[in-house]
Parts: C-alpha cells; sequence; structure tokens
C-alpha cells in the first residue's frame, strides 16, 4: 500500500514483477544483483521535483523558439537547462558513492563499483572510457 501510494505521488507506476532488459523491477526498480540498492532513494522526492523543474525548463524554451524569441535570451535558459540536469546529475552521483560504492567497500568489492564511477564522470567530460564492457 505505501508502494502505490509513493508511486501515486511520484507519478511512477511500476509494477512488482516487471522485467525491463532481464532486470526484475519491483519498489525500489532494476535490481541487478542482491547487494545492489539504490542509495538516491532517501532524495527521490528531490530528484523528481528537480527533474519536473526541468520538464518545465524544457517547455518553456520551446515555447520561446516558437515566439522567435531573442537568441541570447534562449542560449542563457538552454545554460540554466545544463546547470540543472548537472544538479540532478551531481545528487545522483553523491548518494552512488556515499552509498552504493561506500557499501561495496565494506563488502570488498569497490573496484568494480569505483570503475564504474570513474566511467561515467570520463563519459560526462567528453573523455575516452579506460576499460569498455563489451
Amino acid at each position: 500500500m505505501a508502494e502505490q501510494d509513493e508511486a501515486a505521488k511520484t507519478g511512477v507506476d511500476v509494477a512488482v514483477g516487471t522485467t525491463i532488459d532481464g532486470m526484475e523491477v519491483g519498489a525500489d526498480g532494476p535490481e541487478m544483483d542482491s547487494t545492489f540498492r539504490h542509495s538516491y532513494s532517501r532524495d527521490q522526492a528531490i530528484l523528481i521535483r528537480r527533474l519536473r523543474r526541468i520538464e518545465g525548463q524544457v517547455r518553456g524554451i520551446e515555447r520561446m523558439i516558437e515566439r522567435r524569441e531573442y537568441c541570447i535570451d534562449i542560449l542563457q535558459q538552454t545554460a540554466a537547462l545544463r546547470a540543472a540536469v548537472d544538479s540532478v546529475a551531481l545528487l545522483i552521483l553523491e548518494d552512488h558513492v556515499q552509498g552504493c560504492v561506500r557499501t561495496a567497500a565494506e563488502e570488498g568489492d569497490a573496484d568494480r563499483y569505483i570503475e564504474e564511477v570513474l566511467d561515467v564522470v570520463r563519459r560526462a567530460l567528453g573523455k575516452p572510457v579506460r576499460n569498455p564492457r563489451v
């Protein structure tokens, strides 16, 4: 019941037992293995709120283009949009490092998680990934 209430609040409707790309999806999302958990769960409401605000920013930029507003004003809004997306990504990254990576380190499985974080940061910075997964 609490899961349904949370899904209603966030607008996310995921049935327990559903699969996405072979991963079982439950109340907490995809389960990759028995030790995996979503560290961002504690910030989920904040993340959803920020994403909805970003969605509104995108619609606002779309309206600006439809109204043929001044290019510089649109560019300023796209810069604000990029900053908002980066803010969401940073919050998820912080939660991942403080939760998932810390847990993996405590369990002696940190290397895989650390390399995964570094790969994501490299991609975000436009740098090549050292050990691409096949």
